[in-house]
C-alpha cells in the first residue's frame, strides 16, 4: 500500500494540518510517512500546499508529482494540481470554493460544499477535519480511531468544544467519502 497526496488551498484553511495529521496517524499505525509543506507568503491568503505519503514500504522521495489523492480547497489549487492526479485517482474538492470544477473523466470526484458543512457543524476550523474524513472514507489510508486518539491527546484539555466538532467533521467526511 502506498498513497501519495497533495492537499492545497488558501493559507489559513488548514491544508498543511491535513497532511500533518495524516502523516502522524500513519506513523502511529507503523507505516512509513513523509510530510513536505510548501508555503511562504501564501500563509497570508495565497495558496499553500502539502505533499504527504503513507506507505507500507520505505519512501524514496517526499516529492509528490502525480498524487493518488488531491484535496483542493480553492479553485487555483484545483487548476494547478488537478491535471497531475493519477488516472483512477481521487479529487476531493470544496464546491463552495471551486466553482469551475475540473474537467476530467478518469478520476473519482468527491465534491461537496465543504465550507457550508463546516459552518453547519459550527466552525470553519473543522474544514480540514472534514477533508481528512473524506480521505479516510475513500481510501482507508489511516484509521478513524487513530485520528480520534491523536485529537483527544491534542485538544481534550485545551478545547473540548473544538474536539467534539472535529470528531463530528471527520465522521461526516467519512460518510461523504464512502458515498
Amino acid at each position: 500500500m502506498k498513497c501519495e497526496m497533495i492537499c492545497a488551498g488558501f493559507g489559513g484553511q488548514g491544508v498543511l494540518t491535513i497532511g500533518k495529521f495524516i502523516a502522524k496517524a500513519g506513523m502511529a499505525e507503523g507505516k512509513n510517512v513523509s510530510w513536505l509543506p510548501s508555503y511562504g507568503p501564501e500563509m497570508r491568503g495565497g495558496t499553500a500546499n502539502v505533499s504527504a505519503v503513507v506507505s507500507d514500504a520505505p519512501i524514496a522521495s517526499p516529492i509528490v508529482s502525480y498524487p493518488d489523492v488531491l484535496v483542493a480547497l480553492n479553485q487555483p489549487s484545483l487548476d494547478k494540481f488537478g491535471p497531475m492526479v493519477r488516472k483512477g485517482g481521487v479529487v476531493i474538492m470544496d464546491t463552495n470554493m471551486c466553482p469551475h470544477g475540473l474537467k476530467r473523466d478518469d478520476v473519482d470526484f468527491i465534491a461537496a460544499p465543504m465550507s457550508d458543512i463546516a459552518l453547519e457543524i459550527g466552525s470553519m476550523k473543522v474544514l480540514n477535519m472534514l477533508a481528512i474524513g473524506m480521505i479516510i472514507g475513500k481510501t482507508n489510508v489511516i484509521k478513524y480511531e487513530t485520528m480520534e486518539e491523536d485529537l483527544n491527546a491534542f485538544l481534550k484539555a485545551k478545547d473540548p468544544d473544538l474536539l467534539e466538532k472535529n470528531l463530528i467533521a471527520i465522521k461526516r467526511g467519512i460518510e461523504l467519502g464512502k458515498a
